[in-house]
C-alpha cells in the first residue's frame, strides 16, 4: 500500500496526501508586496497537480524584513485581497493552503537600515544590520500579530513561521549570530526568548481550529558550531507546549557555509528524531525527488508529511506521474489531467 496518498489531518484541516510544497521564493512580485498573476500561475498549477496542501513562499510582516523587494507581504490591509485570492484559487485547484510568514532580520536586502538580534553581518560580502532595542523587539511581535489577523481574513488552511535558514527568528536562536547580553540573548532560554512570543502572539489571534506550523533548522551546520539538535529538541518542546501543530524541519542557512554531507533526505533524521521524542508531528525536507525515498519515510513513521521542491519547480505535475506509476488515481480538481500519465492511445 502507498502511504503517499494517505490523508493527514491537523485540527480542523485535513490535506488529502502527504506531499506538501515546500515554501520556495521566486522573487516575481513587486515593489507593494500585493500578489499578481504569476503567482496564481505557479501556485496553480502545482495545485492542479494534486499536491495535498501549498505552502507559499516568505510573506513578510514588516517592509524592512523582505528578503528582497519582489517579496509578497502582509504589513498592510491593502494586502489582504490578493492574498484571499489566491488562497481560493488553491482551494478551487483542489489543495489546502499554507501561508508563511517572516521576516529577514540580517538576511535583507532591501535598500535602508536592515535589523538582526546582534550586529554581526550574515557574511563578509553583506551589510552589517543595526542590533534591535527592545522597543522594536516588541514592535516586530505585534507586526507578527497583526499580519496574523490579517492572514485570518485572507481565508488560508493553516499558518506557518519562519525560523529557520538564517533569518530573524533563526538568528535569535543561534548563539553565532545572537551576542545580545538582556534577555533575549545568552543562555538557550533566553535565545528562544523571541520565536516563544511571537508564536504566543500568533496563536492567541490564529483561529483555535486551524493550525500553526514553525520551520526550523534542528542544527545550524555552521563550521563554527552553533545551535544542537539538543538545542532544538528543547525548543520543539516549548513550541508543541505554546500550541504549534506540527514542526517543518531542516538545517543550516545561518551562514554561507553548511557543514555536512548533502545527499537524498539528509535532512530525514531531524524530523525522526523529533517526531519521536517529542510525540508531535513533523515534516521533512532536503534533495527528496523521488517516490521510493518519501515511502521509505512515511512508511518508517520518519515524518507526516514531505515537503516536495525542486521537484515540483521542474514538474508541476510529479505527483501525477507518481500516482500513475503505483496505480492510483488521485483526487483531482481536473480529472483529465490525469490522461497525460497514461499511455498513448487515440483521444476522443
Amino acid at each position: 500500500m502507498s502511504a503517499i496518498f494517505e490523508s493527514f489531518s491537523l485540527r480542523s484541516v485535513t490535506i488529502k496526501n502527504r506531499i506538501v510544497m515546500a515554501p520556495m521564493l521566486m522573487y516575481a512580485g513587486q515593489e507593494d508586496g500585493l500578489v499578481n498573476d504569476l503567482h496564481l500561475a505557479h501556485y496553480g498549477a502545482r495545485a492542479l497537480g494534486g499536491v495535498g496542501m501549498i505552502t507559499t513562499e516568505v510573506v513578510a510582516v514588516d517592509p524592512s524584513g523582505r528578503i528582497s523587494h519582489q517579496d509578497l507581504g502582509l504589513w498592510s490591509d491593502a494586502q489582504i485581497g490578493g492574498l484571499r485570492r489566491l488562497a481560493d484559487f488553491i482551494r478551487h485547484c483542489g489543495a489546502r493552503s499554507c501561508l508563511q510568514l517572516a521576516h529577514a532580520g540580517r538576511k535583507s536586502q532591501v535598500e535602508g537600515e536592515i535589523f538582526a538580534p546582534s550586529a554581526i553581518a550574515h557574511a563578509a560580502s553583506t551589510r552589517v544590520p543595526t542590533e534591535l532595542t527592545l522597543a522594536q523587539i516588541g514592535e516586530i511581535i505585534d507586526a507578527y500579530r497583526s499580519a496574523t489577523v490579517r492572514a485570518v481574513e485572507t481565508g488560508f488552511d493553516c499558518l506557518e513561521i519562519h525560523a529557520a535558514h538564517g533569518y530573524l527568528a533563526h538568528e535569535f536562536l543561534s548563539p553565532l549570530s545572537n551576542m545580545r547580553t538582556d534577555e533575549y540573548g545568552g543562555s538557550l532560554k533566553n535565545r528562544q526568548r523571541f520565536l516563544l512570543q511571537v508564536v504566543e502572539a500568533v496563536r492567541a489571534v490564529w483561529p483555535g481550529d486551524k493550525p500553526l506550523i514553525v520551520r526550523i533548522s534542528a542544527e545550524d551546520k555552521a563550521a563554527q558550531g552553533g545551535t544542537t539538535l539538543a538545542d532544538t529538541m528543547m525548543l520543539g518542546a516549548a513550541l508543541k507546549q505554546a500550541g504549534v501543530d506540527l514542526l517543518s524541519v531542516s538545517a543550516g542557512g545561518l551562514s554561507s557555509v553548511f557543514d555536512g554531507e548533502i545527499y537524498p533526505g539528509y535532512q530525514v533524521e531531524y524530523a525522526a528524531a523529533l517526531k519521536r521524542e517529542l510525540r508531535m508531528p513533523t515534516a521533512c525536507n532536503g534533495s527528496i525527488t523521488s517516490s521510493e525515498l518519501v515511502e521509505s519515510i512515511l512508511h518508517s513513521s520518519s515524518s507526516d508529511l514531505v515537503y516536495i521542491g525542486r521537484a515540483l519547480l521542474r514538474d508541476p505535475f510529479w505527483l501525477l506521474d507518481v500516482a500513475r506509476a503505483i496505480g492510483v488515481e488521485p483526487e483531482l480538481a481536473i480529472p483529465t489531467y490525469a490522461r497525460a500519465t497514461g499511455p498513448y492511445q487515440r483521444g476522443h
